[in-house]
């Protein structure tokens, strides 16, 4: 439809040419946009234009007609539309990244193209008129701060920011003098506990740098490649050089080569050799999961530097005193198969002394400044410095990280997860409505500071900064939004910002590893796994039966909410006959009484779980077990649906990452995940996997049928995909090769950072002005309507008070209790706050 419809002309704009589209089809764009007016102010998707349009325009041949056209094209890529009469305001979105903003008169058809600005006001008029009116209305505009950095151009270029600041790198060295003395400069301000190192003042210039490498390179020339770097130290010391570039002659050789010819004609390759040798990071503060890898890569590169250093890493988190059951009390714990990692826990403070309970991350806000300076003050305690990197992890995470980075100085990368601003639809329009629950005000202005205070910025998938063809992604929603009666964000992120890196996450490869590896099997799970799949009782942990053991599984495992789309899996398996004369269907998810449930989205998809195995029948084909919690016996539930030469199935209506994915691939398991999201550039379609749409339940369903049906006549087609899945796993998903980029994207932007450290600056006072003026306010502002709500409370009749309190008591205990596996690793630890 109009996909096929032809393309802007490099020349024109949005507003040069819907003004001839928009004539070719007057009569009908007369009648549609009187009836796009003729509600009065209001917003409307794509689903609401075309229905409306369908309504005016009942002929399906005109229509389609006009669909395959220029106009076709404008209004399938309009993201949304501002009506307030007579004008439809409207927002499109070209390609990922390009936004262009028109504004149409139903009146004459007149076209104008509008700013950013303008088009927010327009949308604001829906629901605030006097605001949008407002001519003192504070506008945020950070990219108003950026005009004099490189940005990228095109959408594919999006995430690979690292290779582009390389090239920019290589660009600036090659235009600039001055620049390659920065690069001396830098040098000469390295350093590890009062130890210089890499060069000293002898060699202060370019050129007395250059003529000491010319030197140094004929003297290694000559010296056997194992040649310990101890046994010329003392020379190389005389003649400018300091430890850090290598361990034996080789390596120093190889580095000193990168730094001659960046020195003399820069290009990207030597850039990323080279700074991804330099001695730049050994203090880290981080986050769990990831440490592991982190720390053995810190290891293995200041060895090869020729270093006798010890790196440190601490995972910054809450301590919560109350927390019963857990180690989440704990100050300072060791992390497990590590020999310089710590989770540091710090607890948030308040003028009445310490908090002993735990605290929603909707609610956390009025406490992150204080925390921050506590947690900074014990970072540099622990490690008798600052540290040489900081990443912080979610909201409230980054926000702290970005307080910390900019308090000590220090090079900061963020990663966010998951930004609730794309959770809900209309959450910047509404925000009045959201915020008594989840303070909306408070988390998105977090979000934008973070993420233009971050040196890098690192996600685990495109569409997280830059969606798809149809879909902003979660990053790309901050480009321009509004609140109204707060603030309006004219520029709040550019997603072509070279900050951008993906750096997807792996699996722990001592618990998920291929089901072939006999040796490393958790044996011991066997009769447990053995039970859980396929005994025919039910009991608390699992429901229905197997009648045919000998069946290949589908094996799926996810929170029971809607958009995981479990039930969709069920009934696509109930309705399709073939798939279940092949394959049998193992659901791992949520309990079986939707009454336990306080999830009213979970109970009910509980309920339709019972009504689908009673109205397809699938006693006997289906056996559903409750949510697990321990990782290892996950890892060889993973591997016993392999032995079954069964599948994995990720269904969700949208994915940001898809962990069990990985998971699944690891373990050798075919996978068919959803292609809306993160699992679709995890998959290579027909190659290491499948994708498969799960807005097309018959169309998915069928496809997985194929594959069985394809493995039963030849078995080796099974093998094929699970082979090309652990190599895919091996060539993109692993914490090695996420712990490598991750160092270099330290070791890099550190410089890039004091390139354009003037720039930066005046940033961070710009960002500096926006926390201070507003988002204290706006934490202040909701600790006091707490302090409110809970005098209030203090009045409430005995009975009523009695209830709410266990019930808030209830809730305390639930989470801790039901996360007594997953707390100290993942809400706690994995998370900076």
């Amino acid at each position: 439809m109009a996909s096929n419809a032809p393309a802007l002309k490099r020349s024109e704009t949005i507003a040069d040419s819907m003004p001839e589209a928009l004539r070719q089809s007057r009569y009908h764009m007369k009648r549609c946009f009187a009836k796009y007016i003729e509600k009065g102010k209001r917003m409307m998707k794509l689903q609401h234009l075309m229905g409306e349009m369908e309504q005016v325009i009942d002929d399906k041949a005109e229509r389609t007609q006009l669909l395959e056209g220029l106009l076709g094209y404008i209004l399938c890529t309009t993201q949304e539309a501002a009506v307030v009469p007579p004008y439809v305001a409207f927002a499109i979105r070209p390609s990922p990244g390009f936004w262009e903003y028109v504004k149409v008169s139903a009146n004459d058809l007149s076209v104008e193209g509008i700013t950013a600005t303008e088009y927010l006001k327009y949308k604001e008029m829906t629901v605030d008129e006097t605001w949008a009116n407002d001519e003192n209305a504070l506008e945020i505009d950070f990219g108003a701060m950026d005009f004099s950095l490189p940005h990228l151009t095109l959408s594919s270029s999006i995430g690979n920011g690292l290779s582009y600041i390389s090239k920019f790198l290589t660009s600036k060295l090659n235009n600039s003098p001055a620049s390659a003395q920065s690069l001396v400069d830098y040098l000469l301000s390295l350093e590890h506990q009062g130890e210089k190192l890499m060069i000293n003042e002898t060699l202060n210039t370019v050129s007395n740098l250059q003529a000491a490498l010319i030197v140094a390179e004929a003297a290694l020339s000559s010296l056997p490649k194992d040649t310990p770097y101890q046994s010329f130290e003392m020379r190389f010391k005389e003649w400018g050089f300091e430890k850090g570039w290598g361990d034996n002659a080789e390596r120093v050789q190889e580095t000193m080569h990168s730094l001659s010819e960046i020195l003399q004609a820069p290009d990207p390759l030597n850039m990323d050799r080279f700074f991804g040798r330099l001695p730049i990071i050994f203090n880290v503060v981080y986050v769990l999961d990831q440490v592991v890898a982190l720390e053995e890569e810190l290891l293995a590169r200041i060895k090869h530097k020729g270093l006798n250093v010890k790196p440190q890493i601490l995972v910054v988190t809450r301590l919560i005193p109350d927390a019963k059951g857990t180690k989440c009390n704990v100050e300072l714990e060791p992390v497990m198969n590590t020999k310089h990692s710590h989770i540091l826990r710090v607890p948030f403070v308040t003028e009445n002394g310490v908090l002993r309970q735990w605290v929603s991350r909707f609610d956390i806000y009025p406490y992150l400044e204080k925390y921050t300076q506590d947690a900074a003050n014990k970072v540099i305690e622990i490690m008798e410095g600052k540290p040489d990197l900081i990443i912080g992890n979610y909201t409230d995470g980054n926000l702290v990280a970005a307080l910390m980075a900019s308090k000590l100085d220090t090079t900061l990368g963020t990663i966010a997860h998951a930004l609730e601003k794309t959770k809900y639809e209309d959450s910047d329009l509404r925000w009045k409505e959201f915020d008594p629950k989840y303070h909306f005000s408070c988390q998105f202005t977090a979000d934008l500071i973070a993420m233009n205070t971050a040196d890098f910025i690192i996600t685990s998938t495109y569409q997280e900064i830059a969606g798809s063809k149809d879909r902003p992604g979660q990053y790309e929603s901050h480009t321009a939004f509004t609140l109204p009666g707060l603030y309006r964000v004219a520029s709040g992120i550019n997603v072509f910002d070279p900050k951008f890196n993906i750096a997807s996450p792996g699996a722990d490869q001592s618990i998920y590893f291929p089901y072939t590896e006999k040796q490393k099997r958790f044996t011991t799970f066997r009769p447990a796994i053995e039970d859980l799949l396929f005994s025919k009782a039910d009991n608390a942990e699992h429901i229905g039966y197997l009648e045919d053991k000998k069946k290949p599984i589908i094996f799926s495992m996810a929170r029971l909410d809607t958009v995981k789309n479990i039930t969709g899996l069920t009934e696509w398996y109930g309705k399709n006959k073939r798939l279940r004369n092949l394959v049998n269907l193992v659901i791992v998810g949520a309990f079986f009484d939707p009454s336990k449930s306080k999830d009213r989205e979970e109970a009910a998809e509980i309920k339709k779980m019972h009504m689908l195995i009673d109205k397809y029948q699938l006693k006997g084909q289906i056996r559903w077990i409750a949510a697990q919690t321990d990782r290892k016996r996950n890892g060889e539930l993973y591997r016993s649906i392999a032995d079954t030469k069964g599948a994995f199935v990720q269904p969700a209506f949208y994915e940001a990452f898809g962990l069990t994915v990985i998971e699944a691939m690891n373990c050798g398991l075919p996978t068919f995940a959803t292609s809306q999201g993160g699992p679709a550039e995890i998959i290579i379609d027909g190659v290491s996997g499948f994708h498969i749409d799960p807005n097309n339940g018959d169309e998915s369903s069928n496809k997985i049928a194929d594959f069985f049906q394809k493995c039963k006549e030849n078995p080796e087609h099974w093998n094929r995909i699970s082979l090309q899945g652990l190599q895919r796993i091996n060539e993109c998903y692993t914490w090695k090769i996420y712990a490598n980029k991750v160092l270099n994207m330290g070791c890099t932007y550190s410089f890039w950072r004091r390139l354009y450290r003037a720039e930066k600056q005046a940033k961070g006072r710009y960002i500096q002005t926006f926390y201070n003026l507003q988002f204290k306010n706006l934490a202040l502002g909701f600790h006091i309507a707490e302090v409110v709500r809970s005098l209030n409370f203090l009045e409430r009749p005995k009975q009523d008070k009695d209830q709410n309190m266990e019930s808030s008591i209830h809730e305390m205990n639930w989470t801790l209790n039901t996360s007594h596996f997953t707390v100290s690793t993942e809400e706690c630890a994995s998370r900076t706050c």
